[in-house]
């Protein structure tokens, strides 16, 4: 993306790095300016990172860029890289369609006195910025008419620092109801904060669009086994495949998961958990996570062995995941706290029927009918990191391994969810609603800033 006559280059360099190193196929992807219409949105995100921030802003331009090109171009649309470190292995694995979009959005150009900046990443990226990024919005280059903040938190509150870096925007776009309230209440002015969902690609994540599942058992490591299994052994098919995804960390609640799993299922139950995760300010050593778990719990290996746990740590390119999803019989994701849950409304808009904490982003889109909400059994302090002191939830490990029993036990209930579920992704947040509600709280913006 460039700015006319401006020095802009300065700040981008990373972003240029990725997307050039990409081949075009000798085409020129470059524009020349064209300032008709002249207002702008300025998306600024991890767009090369990966991630909840990276896929969420994926989802939004893509599918505002469609809406676009075919129903209002009343104003034109350009990205930038902010918020994250750049991750060359997501860049490679983003479908050909999105990385020709990138091209284009990226070379776009705006005047900053005609265009929205979104600064999409949580509030410490914003300017100025708590770490090394490009800043948010960028400096040097004039006042946007605009800034909007893009965020949202995983525990019951808001930081001193980052309810003024939200005031300081001219709104504060959040996911949920649960995200409107816990702002408000921790002192971001009411007028700025403003409800918008996030997007699932339910056109991409089909099940009906793919006939062979992802062979999980080849890309997957044995952690935990039955008696008469071995390390070699690939997926049966009679198992019954739970499938998690989050990266490892404690608000994930894979410690619920693991015991209400190994508690409840024995390796004669014919049920599988696979768990695809990625390191987070951690080591990659899961399996001896994993076993420590077990030993410090207390869990007795049952006479028969353990249910087997798996596990995926390397990278599952974006074009594969739906194949992922469809290898499963059932999502489950016992979290402390989620900003929206990006893989739970994946599987759902694959089928699937989804086990997930009844509490923060999650609650905008679980019912009853979709899904297994899982009940919380208390609210806990944040004991580390940068949220120490807030609160977030307790999934009940005994209702879990209800749940799991119970979508294991009743294949077509789950199947019923499963359809409920993909109809509500569709009826909800499907790109082109969400398309059309982002485009319209944008054309708002502009109809009072740029008369």
């Amino acid at each position: 993306m460039g700015f006319p006559n401006s020095t802009f280059s300065n700040l981008q360099h990373k972003f240029q790095r990725f997307i050039h190193s990409t081949p075009k196929n000798g085409k020129n992807p470059i524009k020349e300016f064209n300032p008709t219409p002249p207002k702008c949105v300025l998306w600024m995100a991890p767009f090369l990172s990966g991630g909840g921030y990276s896929s969420e802003a994926w989802s939004y331009v893509t599918s505002l860029h469609e809406y676009l090109m075919k129903k209002d171009p009343r104003f034109r649309l350009a990205i930038e890289q902010h918020g994250d470190l750049e991750n060359f292995e997501f860049w490679d694995g983003l479908p050909k369609e999105i990385k020709g979009m990138a091209y284009e959005l990226y070379s776009t150009q705006c005047r900053m006195n005609e265009t929205i900046v979104v600064c999409h990443s949580e509030p410490g990226a914003w300017n100025p910025p708590l770490f090394e990024t490009v800043p948010c919005p960028p400096i040097g280059l004039g006042k946007p008419a605009c800034t909007v903040g893009r965020t949202m938190f995983e525990t019951d509150r808001v930081n001193a620092e980052h309810v003024r870096r939200c005031n300081s925007m001219d709104f504060v776009w959040v996911p949920s109801d649960f995200h409107v309230s816990s702002f408000v209440e921790s002192g971001v002015d009411s007028s700025k904060v403003v409800k918008v969902v996030q997007s699932v690609d339910v056109e991409f994540f089909d099940p009906l669009k793919y006939d062979e599942a992802l062979a999980i058992g080849d890309v997957a490591r044995p952690v935990l086994k039955p008696k008469k299994s071995s390390f070699g052994d690939s997926r049966k098919e009679e198992e019954f495949v739970f499938l998690s995804i989050f990266k490892w960390e404690y608000r994930k609640g894979w410690d619920v998961l693991l015991r209400a799993y190994l508690e409840e299922f024995t390796g004669n139950d014919g049920v599988a958990l696979y768990i695809l995760t990625n390191a987070y300010h951690s080591s990659r050593n899961f399996e001896i996570k994993i076993v420590d778990l077990v030993h410090d719990s207390g869990i007795v290996e049952p006479v028969d062995g353990w249910a087997p746990v798996y596990v995926i740590d390397t990278h599952v390119a974006q074009v594969d995941l739906p194949r992922l999803y469809k290898a499963a019989n059932a999502f489950v994701l016992p979290s402390r706290g989620e900003g929206w849950g990006r893989p739970i409304v994946e599987a759902m808009a694959m089928s699937l029927p989804v086990i997930a904490t009844n509490w923060s982003g999650p609650t905008e889109y679980l019912t009853m009918e979709n899904s297994y909400p899982l009940p919380v059994d208390e609210m806990s302090e944040v004991m580390e990191g940068p949220f120490k002191g807030h609160r977030w939830a307790e999934p009940s490990a005994d209702e879990l391994r209800v749940l799991m029993r119970r979508v294991m036990s009743n294949p077509e209930e789950g199947r019923e969810k499963g359809r409920k579920a993909r109809e509500d992704m569709i009826r909800r947040f499907s790109p082109d609603v969400v398309a059309a509600i982002v485009h319209d709280h944008i054309t708002k913006i502009f109809d009072k800033k740029i008369e």
